[in-house]
């Protein structure tokens, strides 16, 4: 299965994704105040809180929590890939693993492969595609990576000539 570089579409359909097609967008800087802001709130652990407790810590320094990495990376999603036409939301997410420490400076960038796909048999106005979703940061290096699935409104309730 090759893999094709695709561009990014905000009006596709479940019928419009290709199994092996690869998207990569986006370009978000992590600064120390949006790392202690979202830790205050959410992961008030001291090496994402207190950049000088943090220096102390196994990183060395400030780090952002790894579910601001997840949120961060499901901002550049929505904003970049979701089809707002289209996404019907999501099941849920397997093996989320955050692979790197992202650091204040840091600039993320998402990569989205999708992996499979079928139509419902009992609702066929809809399909389920899963996709391999990573973060990476400017030096190419995976910080977050998970599977994802969504769901997706059909354009037509009559599978295709490949059965999706």
């Amino acid at each position: 299965m090759s893999q094709a570089t695709v561009p990014v579409f905000k009006t596709r359909f479940f019928e419009d994704y290709r199994i092996g097609e690869v998207a990569e967008f986006g370009d978000y800087e992590i600064t120390s105040l949006e790392i202690i802001e979202f830790a205050k709130r959410y992961d008030p652990q001291l090496f994402h809180t207190d950049p000088e407790a943090a220096k102390q810590s196994s990183f060395g320094g400030l780090v952002a929590s790894g579910w601001m990495s997840a949120s961060v990376l499901m901002r550049m999603l929505v904003d970049h890939y979701i089809s707002p036409v289209a996404s019907m939301g999501s099941p849920g997410v397997d093996a989320l693993r955050w692979l790197k420490p992202v650091k204040p400076g840091d600039r993320l960038r998402a990569r989205v492969e999708v992996v499979g796909k079928r139509r419902s048999q009992s609702k066929p106005d809809r399909g389920l595609i899963h996709f391999v979703q990573q973060g990476l940061n400017q030096h190419g290096e995976l910080v977050i990576a998970f599977n994802g699935m969504g769901m997706y409104r059909c354009r037509s309730t009559e599978p295709g000539p490949d059965g999706h």
